[in-house]
């Protein structure tokens, strides 16, 4: 009997035992495969990605003035009105449309003679008058045009003053979506060459902000760290930069 007490005694012992093991060797597997777990859910790659595009511009905004100086007030003003004719019969013989232009209303300016040490007197010796107009088209390539031409109104003899014309893209709210998520591709595809090497794959996105966003003549390298918005040229080129963050998992 003591026999039999002795060899269930001796199970026990050893059943105890093999339990401690396997609750010790289990502890250790899952220690390992935690560990691992959090050393990749902590590693991460930092990429930069970036999109290019290049565009025409679809919207074009011309200023100019012209000017008369009389000595009479009523005159300068006939000889500017007189003007103002013959510059919109001019852009109508170009084919730029009436309600393209905004006229500008008349400015005016007191010329006063000088005495013997250039100072101004009380004494008028005329007025300039000038007006200004402006033309805004989504017709880029006549308005340009015109623009280049209007010289031709300096021969006829009046006072034409043109400035640069200013180049947009107006749909650039949805270019902006559609180029940011392209440098988004471009950053993860960056990310998943330089972890391949090293047998690792690429998580998922941890986070990601906007870079510089900006719009450049079609040929310049120029960079601006706040971006920019070029409205000198025809022909434009438009970049996005996203800095993105992954995380690095094993590959299966």
């Amino acid at each position: 009997m003591e026999g039999v007490k002795f060899l269930k005694s001796t199970q026990i012992i050893i059943l105890g035992i093999c339990f401690a093991l396997a609750t010790i060797f289990s502890t250790i597997i899952l220690s390992q495969a935690l560990m691992k777990a959090k050393k990749f859910s902590t590693e991460v790659i930092d990429v930069t990605g970036s999109a290019e595009k290049y565009l025409a511009s679809d919207k074009i905004v011309w200023t100019a003035s012209f000017s008369r100086r009389a000595p009479q007030l009523v005159a300068a003003f006939k000889e500017l009105k007189s003007d103002l004719k013959e510059v919109m019969d001019y852009f109508k013989a170009k084919g730029v449309k009436e309600e393209e232009v905004v006229i500008s209303p008349v400015s005016s300016e007191i010329l006063y003679k000088k005495d013997e040490k250039g100072n101004d007197t009380n004494e008028i010796e005329g007025y300039v008058l000038t007006q200004g107009i402006e033309i805004e088209s989504r017709d880029v390539t006549r308005v340009s045009e015109v623009s280049r031409n209007s010289t031709e109104l300096i021969e006829k003899g009046i006072e034409f003053i043109s400035a640069a014309p200013q180049y947009f893209y107006t749909r650039l709210a949805e270019l902006k979506l559609e180029m940011l998520a392209e440098a988004s591709r471009d950053a993860r595809e960056r990310a998943e060459r330089m972890v391949s090497a090293a047998g690792n794959k690429i998580g998922p996105m941890r986070s990601a902000r906007m870079g510089i966003f900006q719009i450049t003549p079609a040929n310049s390298y120029e960079i601006s760290d706040w971006g920019m918005n070029d409205t000198s040229s025809l022909e434009k080129k438009v970049t996005a930069v996203v800095h993105a963050q992954f995380a690095i998992s094993e590959k299966d």
